[in-house]
C-alpha cells in the first residue's frame, strides 16, 4: 500500500480510533466490531505490553488499514512497522522518530501543540499533524489560531474529544481527521461491548460524513 492509499484510508471516514488494548484477545472482535460500525483504519498505541501483538492481529485483518500511536522512539517504529502498522502516530515531535519512519517508508503523523512544532514538522516534509491534546489545548480555538498562518498543513486534533464536539471538529476547513476513544473505551473493551463499540462507531461515522 502507498502512501497516498494509506493516507486515503486513514481520512476516508474522517475518524481515527485510539486504541489502548490491555488483552491481545480483544484484538480480533475488537477489529470486527469497528469494521461493523463502518470504519476501515485504526490507530493502536504502544503503552502496553499488549500493543505489538494486538496490533498484528488487527493489521492482519485485510478490511483495516492500521497504524500504531504513542511512538515516541525510533526502535518503536521498527517493532511498529514489523508488528504490520501501516502508519505512525506520535504525541509530540521527533525528528528521529520521524527519519525513522521516512528511512522505512511508512507515513508518520508528529504530534505538534505549537507553530514552532508545526515548523519543525514542515522542515522534514510532514504537512498533516496531530494536534494534541486538543482540548486541553483550548480546542477550536487554538485550532484555528495554528491553522490561519499555516495553510497548507493538515490537522489531526486528539485529545479530550467526545461525541458531541466531533461536528465542531470535523466542520473545520484544515481536519482531515479526528482521533477518539469514546468508541473504544478501555472500559467497553474490557467488558466485551463490542456491540456498544459497532453502534458508538457507526453514529461517529455517520456524523462525520454528514458534517464533511
Amino acid at each position: 500500500m502507498s502512501d497516498a492509499e494509506t493516507l486515503a484510508a486513514v481520512t476516508a471516514g474522517r475518524l481515527l480510533p485510539v486504541i489502548v488494548l490491555e488483552d491481545p484477545a480483544s484484538a480480533e472482535p475488537l477489529a470486527e466490531a469497528l469494521v461493523a460500525g463502518g470504519l476501515r483504519c485504526a490507530e493502536v498505541t504502544f503503552r502496553t505490553a499488549a500493543a505489538a501483538e494486538a496490533l498484528k492481529t488487527m493489521a492482519s485483518d485485510p478490511r483495516l488499514v492500521v497504524g500504531a500511536g504513542t511512538v515516541v522512539r525510533p526502535e518503536q517504529v521498527d517493532g511498529a512497522v514489523a508488528a504490520g502498522a501501516r502508519f505512525i502516530v506520535s504525541p509530540g515531535f521527533s525528528a528521529t522518530v520521524v527519519r525513522r519512519c521516512a528511512a522505512l517508508g511508512v507515513p508518520v503523523f508528529p504530534g505538534v501543540a505549537t507553530a514552532t512544532e508545526i515548523m519543525a514538522a514542515l522542515d522534514e516534509g510532514i504537512d498533516i499533524v496531530k494536534f494534541f491534546p486538543a482540548q486541553q489545548l483550548g480546542g477550536l480555538a487554538t485550532l484555528n489560531a495554528l491553522a490561519a498562518p499555516f495553510t497548507t498543513v493538515r490537522f489531526i486534533p486528539t485529545g479530550g474529544i467526545t461525541a458531541d464536539l466531533l461536528p465542531a471538529y470535523v466542520r473545520h476547513r484544515s481536519v482531515v481527521a479526528v482521533g477518539g476513544s469514546w468508541m473504544v473505551a478501555p472500559a467497553l473493551i474490557a467488558a466485551g461491548g463490542w456491540s456498544e463499540i459497532t453502534r458508538l462507531t457507526a453514529e461517529a461515522v455517520a456524523v462525520a460524513a454528514f458534517e464533511s
